[in-house]
């Protein structure tokens, strides 16, 4: 934090209680450049009637207190989150493997934005609302807070029971005191490495940083903090004494005229969290965010009249009002955002005071007996004929009698004159949301699941590697040509080549990356000028998972951030529901592009569009059936980087250029319905694995490739890519020539032929070349399991693959 020089005395005129009660508050430092980011710009001196603490700093940029333009509120938080992100990096921490926690009330907004800018894992928000049907994991008290309890209630517990790296937020730090105390306490639940305490302002003394690092040290932890600026508050010894003496503040003004309210439910799912009071995983981020659109469009339907609205959030309920606010400012509509509070402020309606206007009310909530507060809830500015209408948002629990009635929060509004528009949204139930969490089957990640790094792809497939799935391969495919097991039910045994073959392998991957850097380059920047940047890729597992990596580096090298998973798809069996159904949930299922390594007669390309056009019809979301795959031999797709019939280093090996993932499996003896497809990881293959070196070495080719994708692009862009369905004609000729029962047995192209001799019961191998390069390792193979080699001049593919029939 770099000090900042002070401003000239005379640019501004000071504070009312700096001037009549010696409240002072100084600027110390700023993170951030610009006026707007001091503290006295930040925050201005308030007042309260207590006699722990009687002063209040009244945030201009969090919207409790003041009407505030909801983007200023938006944008504050992302600098504090832009903050976050920089601790966490130089310590090594990834932002996605975060836990955020906002302390209540005050911060449940500013730490829910936080948490989104970061792309945390997981939100919670503490919560003085004791939820009966949610279960209580921990408390903590704030010790000069008029409501001392603060409650953590994540629905299930696990979602919070990790050792990832905790950011608490905030809007002050006073002396920190709080945030030490809900440390300690969550320490001793679950032990953390590091924690980053983010506050809009810092007003710590020295005394009380000497508190942070002993309180470190104590706990074995790194203890950070971050602030959007630092500065110190000068207290007047009488400062207690001189506010009990003030005036009694005039609470509930009452106009000439009632104003009118009106009500509208919000349409709200029941399985989306409305906010973090049981925890908000990144994987609700995208069906907040759409249920969040549908929610505005039906408000803006309401507001339709041409008048500024002030939205009104009730307490914790914080960061969607916020959102609201924003998205009804984008639509056009003048808007403005602040909330409710427990806390008692004293009210004064002097120049140069914050807390100009005051209401006291009944709180809603049945059982709770403590008044609320709301303040000044009027346009900003000294012109008062401008006439906002009062969006008030509640969620359920205060959806009650006392809310209307008389002394509560609508009565006292509508008596200042004020239009109400009541705004109610059902609030999620825990247990419910609980169940859907526990559910809903979860991402696998590396290196807990396979060996490519987390950030590499997301594995929607459940972990079967302590089961024993592998068969012997003669025995497996009589069991599959018979039809007595479907050749997804179980597994071949892994096949580890020799040293000859794996010297083969090291020649190819150096002879081939540049050219697998071309194909992987070209179909990326094809996707992305056919369907924009703003796209999900989901491989389809296993084959396809390599090629969906390094088109995502490709991107990320040009500063476009995908996500990435990888999904199972089988033959006869269709995609994984599953898996569509996640994707669906936390992406628009427009934006999903799918992946494959090559193609080689194109059943999986059928299979896909025939898969998609069912899960539609069945109710479930429409994505887009182009298949998009490294080399197209088979003429099937119509977004490829080649057609060319090449040797694709990935194709060389099983799982060991995979990220040490099986192919997937589909048992519903293993399977409850619901869960992803499986598949098993092999960690004792780990000597063996080559999955990252290849994925490095075409990596390491990106620069050299670069001049020439741009015209590969545009060239394709031109041309006439309609599939033409050429191999699968072949494959045709081929088994009414060699007398085979079913095209399921031809297996045509490069990798298609390897995948044949690495896993099933070979009969022979096709050639067009009998020496050509594309196919040595094919050769190799062949010869080592006593498969003969024939030539076929004329052949559509470079060579392909004949399963022996073997059925009774």
């Amino acid at each position: 934090m770099s000090a900042d020089p002070a401003l000239p005395a005379a640019t501004r005129e000071l504070p009312w209680a700096t001037r009549e009660l010696g409240l002072t508050l100084h600027h110390t430092g700023t993170c951030l450049p610009g006026p707007e980011w001091r503290v006295e710009t930040l925050v201005e001196p308030g007042l309260r009637r207590n006699p722990r603490r009687a002063h209040l700093l009244v945030s201009t940029v969090l919207g409790k207190h003041l009407p505030t333009d909801p983007h200023r509120v938006l944008d504050a938080g992302d600098r504090l989150g832009d903050l976050v992100l920089d601790v966490l990096a130089a310590s090594g921490d990834r932002p996605g493997s975060a836990v955020v926690l906002g302390f209540a009330e005050t911060a449940t907004g500013l730490g829910h934005t936080v948490a989104a800018r970061i792309g945390a894992w997981c939100y919670l928000h503490s919560t003085r609302r004791d939820v009966p049907t949610a279960d209580t994991l921990a408390g903590f008290e704030e010790g000069h807070s008029h409501a001392t309890s603060h409650l953590l209630q994540p629905m299930p517990a696990g979602v919070f029971h990790n050792d990832l790296p905790m950011v608490l937020v905030d809007d002050e730090i006073s002396t920190g005191a709080t945030a030490l105390d809900a440390v300690r306490a969550l320490h001793a639940l679950t032990p953390r490495t590091h924690y980053v305490l983010a506050s809009l302002v810092d007003m710590r003394t020295d005394a009380d940083r000497r508190a942070f690092e002993q309180a470190a040290a104590d706990l074995g932890a790194r203890i950070d903090t971050v602030c959007l600026a630092g500065g110190s508050t000068v207290l007047p010894t009488d400062l207690i004494d001189a506010v009990a003496a003030l005036p009694e503040p005039v609470l509930n003004p009452v106009a000439e005229r009632r104003g009118a309210c009106a009500r509208v439910e919000i349409p709200w799912p029941h399985d989306v969290p409305e906010g973090g009071r049981h925890g908000f995983l990144d994987s609700d981020t995208e069906p907040f965010e759409a249920a969040l659109a549908r929610a505005t469009k039906a408000l803006s339907a309401e507001l339709a009249e041409p008048r500024p609205v002030i939205v009104i959030a009730h307490e914790e309920l914080m960061y969607l009002p916020l959102r609201i606010a924003a998205g009804l400012a984008d639509n056009g509509i003048p808007a403005r955002y602040q909330t409710t509070t427990r806390s008692p402020a004293y009210v004064l309606d002097e120049p140069g005071y914050p807390l100009r206007r005051g209401f006291r009310f009944t709180a809603p909530e049945t059982g709770e007996d403590a008044p609320r507060y709301l303040y000044n809830a009027r346009w900003p500015g000294e012109d008062r004929a401008v006439d906002p209408i009062l969006l008030v948002v509640v969620d359920t629990p205060a959806d009650t009698e006392r809310l209307t009635a008389a002394g509560g929060l609508v009565d006292v509004l509508t008596a200042s004159g004020s239009d109400v528009l009541l705004a109610v949204l059902t609030e999620s139930d825990p247990r419910a949301l609980a169940a859907t969490r526990a559910a809903r089957p979860e991402p696998l990640y590396g290196p807990e699941f396979g060996s490519y790094a987390r950030d590499e792809v997301a594995w929607l497939l459940t972990d079967l590697s302590g089961v024993a799935l592998e068969a012997d391969v003669a025995e497996r495919e009589r069991r599959i040509q018979s039809g007595a097991a479907h050749y997804a039910e179980s597994l071949p045994v892994e096949y580890q080549p020799d040293a000859e073959y794996r010297e083969l392998f090291d020649r190819v991957l150096a002879q081939s990356a540049e050219r697998l850097a071309l194909a992987v380059a070209t179909v990326a920047e094809l996707v992305v000028a056919e369907r924009g940047d703003d796209i999900v890729l989901a491989s389809l597992a296993r084959a396809g998972t390599p090629v969906g990596v390094l088109m995502r580096r490709w991107l990320g090298s040009r500063g476009i951030e995908v996500p990435h998973y990888a999904v199972s798809i089988v033959r006869d069996r269709g995609i994984d529901s599953a898996a569509l159904d996640h994707l669906a949930r936390d992406h628009d299922p427009a934006r999903v592009v799918f992946v494959d390594g090559w193609t080689g007669k194109g059943a999986i390309t059928r299979e896909l569009d025939a898969a998609l056009a069912a899960y539609h019809a069945a109710g479930g979301a429409r994505f887009d059936p182009d298949l998009a795959v490294l080399a197209d031999p088979g003429g099937c797709a119509r977004t490829f980087g080649t057609r060319d019939d090449f040797l694709i280093a990935s194709a060389c090996l099983n799982s060991t250029v995979s990220g040490l993932i099986s192919r997937t499996v589909l048992n519903d003896r293993l399977l409850a319905p619901g869960q992803f497809h499986g598949a098993k990881f092999y960690r004792d293959l780990a000597g063996e694995d080559q999955s990252n070196r290849l994925l490095d070495a075409v990596s390491d080719c990106f620069d050299r490739v670069r001049p020439q994708v741009d015209a590969r692009v545009r060239e394709l862009l031109a041309a006439d890519r309609t599939p033409t369905w050429a191999g699968w004609a072949s494959v045709e000729r081929v088994r009414a020539e060699y007398g085979i029962s079913s095209v399921n047995f031809v297996k045509p192209g490069v990798g298609e032929t390897t995948r044949v001799l690495l896993r099933r019961v070979p009969w022979r191998v096709l050639v067009r070349d009998p020496d050509a390069g594309e196919h040595a390792h094919i050769r190799l193979l062949a010869a080592a399991r006593g498969v003969p080699v024939e030539v076929v001049p004329d052949l559509a593919y470079a060579c392909m693959g004949l399963i022996k029939e073997v059925k009774g």
